[in-house]
């Protein structure tokens, strides 16, 4: 898996490619999430258009990110989450937690709007 971070103003925009699947990999993306945090970034935007396949432990890191960056009284969207991404999101009802949008600017300009 690799993560790519770019910055639009006060957001961060991770980019990741791969598969969430657990381990390493998987933890480095809560990592990186942490230590944006520990920059004060705490508008981050995580793109997943570049996921092929998440599973339970991917769907975990998620939410470790976001309850991560609430606790510093921050906020997470996600963007280009696929298809097969977006129906594990249905059947754990982890869509109604998760503000999804289907581009990256449209996931950074919703912070605007806060």
């Amino acid at each position: 898996m690799k993560i790519d971070v770019k910055e639009y103003n006060e957001v961060s925009v991770l980019n990741v490619k791969g598969k969430l699947m657990g381990g390493p990999e998987t933890m480095a993306l809560h990592d990186k999430v942490k230590d944006l945090i520990g920059q004060n970034r705490l508008k981050i935007v995580i793109n997943l258009s570049g996921v092929s396949w998440m599973n339970s432990t991917g769907l975990g890191t998620l939410m470790g990110c976001l309850t991560s960056l609430r606790n510093a009284k921050g906020d997470l969207k996600l963007s280009g989450v696929t298809e097969k991404v977006k129906s594990l999101f249905l059947i754990t009802k982890l869509v109604t937690i998760f503000e999804t949008y289907n581009k990256i600017e449209e996931a950074v300009a919703a912070f605007q709007k806060k």
